[in-house]
């Protein structure tokens, strides 16, 4: 019985790395399908981008409004704030891109359409990610992009290798961060079936939020922001290293360097709770 444990303990990991590489293939199988499906139509998907680009870029446009009455924000200057846009726009749109599709589970678990991918032999999770992948959400990603490489090129930077390092660390570790909220909020879902609205608060609205200093908001609101939903080592954190400011907590300057840490422990968490949520759900037959 021993050698029986301790071998399938050791086959554990091999099961799974299999059951990763399994639904790693079955997104790109289906996001590849939707793709096809959406180049088909080239005018259509370049309108549909250009006008995902102009939307989101009426955020900055707001930002820019302000600044023509302020010289500063929260004591930060406008290309200050822009940097910290750009940070959490393009950390945003990457996890948008890749797994926004996470929201519409809720009307799947409403109208009973979730029972087809689990009858599937594919993981749900990858199923539901790239369902009606939208590549149109790039506009996103190019236009946070815009805005960061124009921060970069104005800001007041003091270089050095660290965080030249910390910047693409920052990037991914933000659409970690922001993916694994994307997939704690459709296990919500589960339970409540009409929680879309809830669930953005924390995707669309987190991503509004980090946009602006965190010095424009009451420290209980940062506190919340820095240990309950981590949303601050997108770019609070990373940015405050980068600029040369102080944490408005008095953190200590190598938290600055933890958002893959953070991303980790988001993920990890995000895949604990869609588990539970998809062990709970029943179907609407019963």
């Amino acid at each position: 019985m021993a050698e029986a444990a301790e071998a399938a303990g050791a086959a554990e990991p091999g099961v799974r790395r299999g059951r990763v590489v399994e639904g790693v293939r079955a997104y790109g199988l289906i996001a590849g399908m939707w793709i096809r499906s959406t180049m088909a139509y080239r005018t259509s998907f370049a309108l549909t981008t250009f006008g995902n680009f102009a939307m989101t870029a009426l955020d900055f446009v707001a930002i820019l409004l302000m600044f023509s009455r302020v010289d500063a924000l929260g004591g930060y200057s406008l290309a200050e704030v822009a940097f910290l846009y750009g940070l959490s726009g393009v950390s945003f749109g990457l996890a948008d891109l890749a797994i926004g599709s996470m929201e519409r589970l809720g009307r799947r678990v409403r109208d009973g359409t979730l029972d087809t991918l689990l009858v599937r032999p594919a993981p749900v999770l990858a199923q539901v990610a790239a369902d009606r992948f939208a590549l149109r959400r790039l506009g996103r990603v190019v236009q946070g992009m815009l805005v960061l490489g124009y921060a970069l090129t104005v800001v007041d930077i003091d270089w050095t290798a660290a965080k030249l390092l910390l910047m693409p660390v920052t990037l991914v570790s933000g659409a970690g961060i922001f993916a694994a909220v994307f997939v704690a909020a459709a296990a919500f879902q589960f339970v409540a079936q009409d929680a879309s609205e809830v669930s953005n608060a924390f995707t669309y609205g987190g991503t509004t939020m980090l946009q602006y200093p965190p010095t424009v908001f009451a420290l209980d609101l940062v506190r919340g922001a820095t240990f309950v939903v981590p949303l601050a080592f997108v770019n609070w954190l990373p940015a405050s290293y980068v600029l040369g400011r102080p944490y408005p907590l008095d953190l200590p300057g190598w938290v600055a360097f933890t958002p893959p840490l953070a991303a980790a422990a988001c993920c990890a968490l995000a895949g604990l709770a869609w588990r539970a949520g998809l062990r709970s759900y029943r179907s609407t037959g019963n």
